[in-house]
């Protein structure tokens, strides 16, 4: 019955955030959404399943859960490596953000079935960072989308010598996208993986390819954008002070998430270690109950 009841949990959350292989609705949301639609979508809303996992589904159901954790965290290595793999295979821009967010989103279900603290921080931090830098580079594509009226990446090329600025912010939000140090999802990949590693070495391992596969889709963004032949001879301006002013701030809070991450982990200690302690209270009170239905000796029971 518990593993029933956490499977209708898990249906719900593992869409809403998504994971493979629920997550084929993203990429034509993303594609029919504005950019603020976008943003909110990736910022927030794709949140509240990681959340639902952390607050409900672990605490509530702590014996189905270790069951299904290794399932769990394979779908997780599958979502990491499978949305790093799509995202270069797309030459809609919006699209490859989209699907950077489902490989993404694979470190925040690894972590969340490492069952330890390191992991539950560095979950905590990916969907802070995540938020930051790809609803950054959603607003890239709108801003890019306004001025050339396409999203083709192979339309584009070059674009560094007429908007420096713009290709500034692309450099900077792609190189957090593919993890580099000093910003945010640096940190909040490496204490998944670190967690991830003291539970599993095998699926840490295999996630870790999954930083090879986004340097090479995030290198491929400034590329295919930024760099190479220009495919298009329309002149366009560079980013106006409204747009300077928003990137700005974005840069300014993946940049102190990345240096200066204390404040957010120390914020959300008390509630991860009160949730970890959920679930084992869950577990003790579900064997009690066991043990007086089926009266067993204590040599049975801990076995």
């Amino acid at each position: 019955m518990e593993f029933l009841l956490m499977g209708g949990f898990l249906m719900a959350f593992l869409v809403k955030l998504p994971a493979f292989p629920f997550h084929n609705w993203l990429p034509d949301a993303h594609t029919e959404a504005p950019t603020a639609g976008s943003l909110i979508l990736a910022s927030l809303m794709l949140k509240t399943g990681a959340y639902g996992l952390i607050r409900f589904a672990i605490p509530l159901f702590p014996d189905a859960s270790v069951t299904f954790a290794p399932v769990g965290m394979i779908m997780g290595v599958i979502g990491i490596l499978y949305g790093a793999k799509l995202a270069f295979a797309q030459t809609d821009f919006k699209r490859l953000v989209a699907y950077t967010s489902v490989s993404h989103m694979g470190f925040v279900i690894l972590g969340v079935y490492a069952f330890n603290e390191i992991a539950y921080q560095g979950v905590v931090m990916q969907m802070i960072a995540h938020g930051i830098s790809t609803g950054a580079l959603f607003i890239l594509v709108g801003q890019l989308y306004e001025r050339l009226h396409t999203r083709d990446l192979n339309r584009m090329g070059g674009l560094w010598e007429q908007v420096p600025a713009m290709g500034a912010m692309g450099l900077i939000f792609s190189m957090a996208s593919l993890g580099l140090p000093g910003l945010g999802n640096f940190v909040a990949e490496f204490l998944t993986l670190t967690g991830t590693f003291k539970s599993d070495v095998l699926f840490a391992s295999l996630a870790s390819a999954g930083l090879i596969a986004a340097t090479i889709y995030s290198l491929r963004i400034l590329q295919k954008v930024f760099y190479g032949k220009r495919n298009n001879e329309k002149v366009i301006n560079d980013l106006s002070l409204r747009e300077s002013v928003v990137m700005g701030l974005l840069v300014i809070a993946i940049v102190f998430t990345g240096l200066f991450p204390q404040p957010v982990l120390e914020k959300a200690e008390p509630s991860i270690i009160k949730t970890i302690n959920a679930g084992k209270q869950q577990y003790n009170v579900a064997t009690e109950e066991i043990k007086k239905v089926f009266p067993l000796t204590e040599n049975v029971a801990a076995d």
